[in-house]
């Protein structure tokens, strides 16, 4: 039987596993941060900011875990609980001798330059590496993100080099850093057996 996702708390948040009964909340996010997302985001149609749109894709997150190909959490701040202030998901997990991931992240415009994103970040690699067993968690960004350089950077993400028209974002190709963070207590034990 698979086990269900955990929710996190940090000292100012809780990060909660997808819901189907949150797709209200995840959509008025994304209202909100509409503009503030769009330079990171594919170009969405307006079925992407619609409560159906999200209880559909909350159920495929859902399931993500279930199978162990991701893990997604909402990010609530503890003074505005049922408030979604940012998302953190884990992506395209691969076992094997890969044991890696890639990590995802947004906040809310309002909730930039607190801390809140690097906690929240902190607390999602702490899961992949503790929880998940996952040996590499892997971070991409837009060179012209200084954010997410600094964000990265700070988490201790190290820079392994650029792919370019790396992901089609926003209407064009766009380049990527590529980075990465390395589980510095991995049991390889297994992989060797």
């Amino acid at each position: 039987m698979a086990r269900s996702q955990p929710a996190l708390s940090t000292a100012r948040l809780q990060l909660l596993p997808p819901e189907a009964a949150w797709a209200r909340a995840v959509r008025d996010y994304q209202l909100r941060n509409r503009e503030h997302l769009a330079p990171w985001d594919p170009t969405h149609g307006d079925m992407y900011f619609t409560e159906l749109f999200w209880g559909m894709r909350l159920r495929e997150r859902i399931e993500d875990f279930k199978l162990g190909r991701g893990a997604m959490f909402l990010v609530m701040h503890d003074k505005q609980p049922g408030q979604v202030i940012g998302t953190v998901s884990l992506s395209n997990i691969v076992r094997g001798v890969f044991q890696a991931c890639h990590l995802g992240y947004n906040i809310d415009q309002a909730y930039q330059g607190q801390g809140m994103m690097s906690e929240a970040v902190e607390a999602v690699v702490q899961f992949a590496f503790r929880d998940l067993g996952l040996h590499r968690v892997q971070a991409n960004y837009q060179p012209e993100n200084q954010r997410s350089a600094r964000l990265l950077a700070k988490l201790g993400f190290t820079i392994e080099g650029e792919a370019k028209d790396y992901l089609f974002l926003n209407g064009a190709w766009r380049d990527h850093v590529l980075t990465s963070r390395r589980n510095p207590d991995f049991d390889a034990t297994p992989l060797r057996a």
